[in-house]
């Protein structure tokens, strides 16, 4: 994507200083592993990519807050968010298998100095058992930013190739929430914040305002917004036909998220938004 880089750990944290030298508070980080097997190692590895990232980020800019991926799909072989079965032409994902790695890997996270992790694999019972762990590992002050409403979206597909984490099989609509369903959403937002969710997400944007809207109004809770990259991407590529004016827009789109109860936003836009604030 336009102006969106893959960065080695060398390069983080530096990326990340300049982040918060731009007026920004909280970096959100993905990992990608340089190998991937279909049990997830890297994501829970003690020297995994992000748990690099975290020390030396927090050795240069202590005071910025990292938020943590927790998901298996990018360090799967076959790019699926959890362990799967296969029975003849049909796949399961195996959800309580899947729920103890990320409950693992939340906890590897909180011990390289995740200040907040945010499970977005949308495995029933998770933040129960990352709480848990947090809890007994000694991290009861690490919050939980859960991902409460992903709906299965075509929106994420520049994201997926920049992971290196398409499904090499099926799709991922069966542990994703159908986006017709709205009361599904606040079923799953309801589950969360029971599990101990500090912060609940709406994820993608623009077309799901209406529930960020609902959620927000329900709950009364801390409740973030993503705004991803196929949004991302769309406005980029109208800007660079000419059919739209960048700063403009992105304000437009932002106020709106805003408007409809974001707390927080999470965009590709974050350091030109808080230049463009200061100007």
């Amino acid at each position: 994507m336009p102006g969106v880089f893959q960065l080695p750990v060398k390069e983080v944290a530096d990326e990340a200083c300049r982040a918060q030298e731009v007026g920004l508070q909280a970096v959100l980080l993905f990992g990608i592993p340089e190998q991937k097997d279909e049990k997830a190692s890297g994501a829970y590895a003690e020297d995994g990519i992000v748990q690099k990232a975290l020390t030396a980020i927090k050795s240069k800019c202590p005071h910025l807050v990292t938020i943590t991926d927790v998901c298996l799909c990018e360090y799967m072989s076959h790019g699926h968010c959890g362990v799967t079965r296969i029975d003849g032409d049909d796949f399961h994902v195996l959800n309580d298998e899947t729920v103890e790695l990320l409950a693992r890997t939340a906890l590897s996270h909180a011990a390289a100095g995740a200040d907040v992790v945010a499970p977005s694999d949308m495995m029933d019972g998770r933040v129960g058992a990352i709480r848990e762990a947090l809890d007994a590992g000694g991290f009861d002050q690490t919050a939980i930013m859960s991902y409460a409403a992903k709906f299965a979206s075509v929106f994420y597909g520049p994201f997926r190739e920049a992971a290196e984490s398409p499904p090499q099989f099926g799709d991922r609509r069966s542990y994703q929430m159908d986006f017709a369903n709205a009361d599904e959403a606040l079923r799953e937002v309801a589950l969360d914040i029971h599990e101990g969710a500090d912060i609940i997400m709406v994820k993608p944007a623009l077309p799901y305002m209406d529930i960020l809207w609902c959620i927000r109004e329900t709950f009364r809770r801390p409740t973030a917004v993503y705004h991803v990259s196929g949004e991302y991407a769309m406005v980029k590529s109208a800007v660079e036909k000419g059919l739209l004016n960048e700063r403009d827009a992105v304000f437009e789109i932002m106020t709106g998220l805003k408007r409809a109860g974001a707390d927080i936003i999470i965009t590709y836009w974050a350091r030109e938004l808080a230049k463009w604030l200061t100007e």
